[in-house]
């Protein structure tokens, strides 16, 4: 194992700088109980190592020794000129991805103008409606050198069409697109409920996408399964990290049973997760997923490309964990939060705001929150070893103990579905155990700050500055929401609604027969300028919509 963390080392480049202290100590690579360890040497003791199975001190030898993460900032809100102009602000201050937020009706499908719209068109995100609005969102940016992220999940197979012809009304090639695509709609009906059909057809669009995408976009991550979301809804880190690989598993079976070999497109699926405020056991946490996900991903679903056994994730820093209360400090608590992220292995990463909680962040605190990264990245010296707290008493051990309790869940979930974890899922879903566990999590947090057992400051202790603690915020006035349903009725005056009726017919079609696959009919319904609500409720018309109904 030692020699192939060698070759694998020794073929990397590494980035043009000296892995050293700032007094000019040298670091090795990768240290062992015996110490460091250096590619060089004849003899390397038998110890774990970054880039070998199961890959708990990282998914590769060198790590960021060859590349930094992704400093991928969250940006979304307005009408897509609106967004467009901060994607090239996070682009000229040193960004080096994008990451989308969608606001509320096109998370949920809904046009602008949509009576359920009302007064929430452009407020968390940015508005959506049509391909006209994501040609704008990426205007002046080249979508063969950027990579994207799209945080969407019930339209995703629609949104990733329009971003497809979007790129391919630019001139570039759906090959050469690189991103990742959220389409987690599992996690939707156990935490975040932006849901609209029942939960099998709704993994089958999923299915569809990473078959297209497995065939089609060899650059493209077609799912991204998230326990982010799991998390900021109140559940504890081992919940986190079970509910979100045990969705991945699901995605795993639904696509080896619509006849796909593993090997064909488990290399493309990455994961989202939350780094929260208490260090050490967020460190434990991601490394004890990569290990994990590669042991179920060799033993039960029999994989034999390494590239399968591999994953990698996204990090954003803790939403829930920022305070409207002294709010400079979050500049802090997500500081810190990085620092777990990148030590656990992060591929890639996005900083809060200090303003989120009050609002959409402001261009000035989005810099900051971009140049917490940096400074990170290139004053600290955290990104020169790999894993640099493996080995740590407290680390290992709780990276053994959150291990051993994502077992004990995902017994549980194989239990309730008689041998088939997408089965348990749905289970789950259907007689509440997910939503149930998380709002107990959630409950017993705030019972200990309440009762001052956690000690948050400014909220249950250290008050002093909480009587000056207003900063400027982003406001999204009404004039948006009119612009942008401007924006559509020029789009629909404009477009050939016969080729629109022809294309939603089709989709139709399409999605009534199993066994077709339904993208590029997403695509063609995109291309002739169909509106989300337009395709989103011509689905509802052959799947259903789903409603929460769990037992008292």
């Amino acid at each position: 194992m030692a020699d192939k963390w060698r070759d694998l080392y020794n073929s990397s480049t590494l980035r043009n700088q000296n892995f050293d202290t700032l007094s000019g100590l040298p670091l090795a690579p990768v240290y062992g109980p015996q110490g460091p360890i250096e590619p060089d040497e004849n003899a390397i003791e038998e110890v774990s190592l970054p880039g070998e199975y199961p890959y708990t001190r990282g998914p590769y030898a060198s790590m960021y020794r060859s590349k930094l993460w992704t400093m991928r900032m969250f940006a979304g809100f307005g009408t897509a000129c609106d967004t467009n102009r901060r994607f090239l602000e996070i682009l000229r201050a040193g960004g080096s991805g994008l990451s989308t937020a969608f606001d509320l009706p096109t998370l949920m499908g809904r046009d602008s103008d949509d009576p359920y719209s009302l007064g929430e068109v452009g407020k968390c995100g940015v508005a959506i409606d049509t391909v006209e609005d994501m040609i704008d969102l990426f205007d002046q940016i080249d979508l063969a050198q950027v990579t994207t992220s799209m945080t969407i999940n019930s339209p995703a197979p629609l949104i990733l069409a329009m971003y497809i012809v979007a790129a391919e009304e630019k001139g570039i090639g759906i090959s050469q697109l690189g991103g990742t695509l959220q389409n987690d709609i599992l996690k939707e009906y156990q935490a975040q409920k932006e849901y609209r059909y029942p939960p099998r057809p709704s993994v089958r669009l999923v299915v569809d996408s990473i078959k297209f995408c497995s065939a089609e976009m060899p650059k493209w991550h077609s799912v991204s399964v998230s326990g982010y979301h799991i998390r900021e809804a109140g559940s504890t880190a081992v919940q986190e990290l079970a509910f979100t690989l045990a969705n991945g598993f699901g995605y795993v079976e639904a696509a080896i049973a619509a006849g796909m070999d593993v090997d064909s497109f488990a290399p493309s699926l990455s994961f989202f997760f939350n780094s929260h405020i208490d260090f050490f056991e967020e460190i434990a946490k991601f490394r004890a997923a990569r290990r994990i996900w590669a042991r179920w991903m060799k033993q039960r679903y029999q994989a034999k490309n390494e590239k399968s056994l591999l994953l990698r994730f996204h990090t954003q820093t803790s939403g829930v964990s920022l305070t409207a209360q002294q709010p400079e400090l979050n500049i802090v608590r997500t500081a810190i939060e990085a620092v777990a992220g990148i030590m656990g292995g992060t591929q890639s990463l996005h900083t809060n705001s200090m303003d989120e909680v009050l609002a959409l962040p402001t261009e000035k605190a989005a810099r900051i929150a971009l140049r917490t990264q940096q400074v990170l990245a290139h004053e600290t010296g955290i990104a020169n070893v790999a894993d640099p707290l493996g080995g740590s008493y407290l680390v290992e051990h709780l990276t053994d103990v959150i291990e051993a309790e994502a077992e004990k869940i995902f017994a549980h979930l194989d239990q309730f579905g008689s041998g088939s974890i997408l089965e348990g899922i749905y289970a789950g879903i259907e007689n509440g155990y997910f939503v149930g566990e998380i709002a107990n999590a959630s409950y017993g947090f705030e019972k200990k700050v309440s009762a001052g057992e956690r000690i948050v400051v400014g909220v249950n202790q250290f008050f002093e500055g909480n009587e000056d603690s207003q900063i400027p915020i982003l406001v999204i006035g009404p004039e948006v929401e009119e612009e942008q349903k401007r924006r559509l009725a020029k789009v629909k005056e404009q477009r050939d609604s016969n080729k629109v009726l022809d294309a939603l017919e089709n989709l139709k079609a399409v999605a009534k027969d199993p066994l077709a696959n339904t993208m590029p009919a997403f695509i063609e319904v995109a291309r002739v300028r169909a509106t989300v609500g337009e395709t989103m409720n011509a689905l509802e018309e052959v799947f259903g919509a789903w409603s929460e109904n769990l037992p008292i």
